[in-house]
Parts: structure tokens; sequence; C-alpha cells
């Protein structure tokens, strides 16, 4: 069974930082581009960052720009989300998800993602 599982949520003051993970199971994901995105309460799944294959080519948000960087270890079959600087309006469950029909660039389309992880939850108190 393929599954993606995020884990190092939690609660954070503000500025605080946090390291999620995404684990891979199943199958390689080493040549798929995959991605983090966020949903907050009463809001639309956002975006956050993507990574292309190789972990070359990345795509930031604006809103977390200069904040949180994406890499990913495909030998451990694992991608990371390292914020910092974190802030209230951060708060939300954050996914990972892989485009398998992706093996160049980073991916930035939702309704490209064909496997999702359950998601972790990210509160940053004020």
């Amino acid at each position: 069974q393929v599954q993606l599982v995020e884990s190092g949520g939690g609660l954070v003051q503000a500025g605080g930082s946090l390291r999620l993970s995404c684990a891979a199971s199943g199958r390689t994901f080493s040549s798929d581009a995959m991605g983090w995105f966020r949903q907050a309460p009463g809001k639309e799944r956002e975006l956050v960052a993507a990574i292309n294959w190789s972990g070359g080519r990345t795509y930031y948000a604006d809103s977390v720009k200069g904040r949180f960087t994406i890499s990913r270890d495909n030998v451990k079959n694992t991608m990371y989300l390292q914020m910092n600087s974190l802030k209230p309006e951060d708060t939300a469950v954050y996914y990972c998800a892989a485009d398998t029909d992706n093996h160049g660039g980073y991916s930035t389309d939702y309704y490209a993602m064909d496997y999702w992880g359950k998601g972790t939850l990210v509160t940053v108190s004020s």
C-alpha cells in the first residue's frame, strides 16, 4: 500500500520553528515532483512549497518565502519542510503530496497531485 505520512507538527509560539517530515512507503517517489500544501480552518487548501525530483528546483508561496525551506532525501524516500519565524497565520493542517506524472520540474497544481498524506497539524500561538 502506497502511503505518505507526515510528522513533526505541533504547538509552537510565534517566532519559533518546526520541521515537518513526509515519509513515503509502498513505492519510491525519487523521480517525482512533490510538495507541501496547507489548509487553515474555513479556508481552501493552498500550496506552500514545491520541489522537483532532484531537489534542484523549488517553489515557495509568497507568504512563506524566506522563512520556509523545502528539501528531500531520495535515499530515505522522505521530504521535509523547515519552518522558521512562524506566525499565527501559518496555523493549518499541512499535507504532503506527490505528482507521479512530473519527472522534470516542480508541480504547483493541486489537481496534478495523485498521492496525499493525511496531514499534520501546526498551531502557532501569538
